[in-house]
């Protein structure tokens, strides 16, 4: 297994990884999948001041993970929102929890204090949402913060988002 930094190059994989997402989960709200052109401008705006990191094994990107601005104002410049993909068939091999340790190590560096999580959550778990997101983030050390009830609309249905948060500096 290597993490290392995402490249342009490596668009194409992850929209495919994504792909999956938008199409048959409610995990991310998307409803359209984005062009390769516009994910690999998410790519490049992203890396101007946050890590996007991938995780491959034997050559093949089994998932990613990416930083960006927490809300946008510079009074959260020490926060961040944290993401992360992993390929359907790559759960459960430790993918999400390397992926997430490199990830914080990065943004520690960086001086960031406070990580922070948007997940869908389901009223009742069905077909398209379960509570995996929110079970992986509690077992890497987040708490949910916040409940934002019947917000998001998805297979004709209402999913809730959730906001979970990791304290990972000392606030002097």
């Amino acid at each position: 297994m290597m993490i290392r930094s995402a490249t342009t190059e490596d668009a194409p994989r992850l929209l495919e990884i994504y792909t999956y997402y938008v199409e048959n989960t409610a995990i991310s709200f998307e409803r359209t999948v984005p062009t390769l052109e516009e994910f690999m401008n998410r790519i490049r705006h992203t890396l101007q001041k946050y890590p996007y990191l991938v995780v491959e094994e034997d050559g093949v990107v089994q998932g990613y993970s990416y930083a960006g601005a927490f809300v946008g104002r510079e009074a959260y410049d020490r926060s961040c929102e944290m993401t992360i993909y992993l390929d359907r068939g790559a759960k459960g091999r430790g993918y999400g929890r390397k992926l997430y340790e490199a990830m914080e190590e990065r943004l520690k560096a960086m001086g960031i204090l406070n990580l922070y999580a948007c997940i869908g959550d389901p009223v009742e778990e069905d077909e398209y949402l379960t509570r995996n997101s929110e079970q992986f983030h509690r077992h890497v050390g987040f708490t949910k913060v916040g409940v934002f009830h019947k917000c998001g609309y998805k297979f004709g249905r209402w999913y809730n988002m959730i906001w979970m948060e990791k304290l990972i500096g000392e606030h002097k």
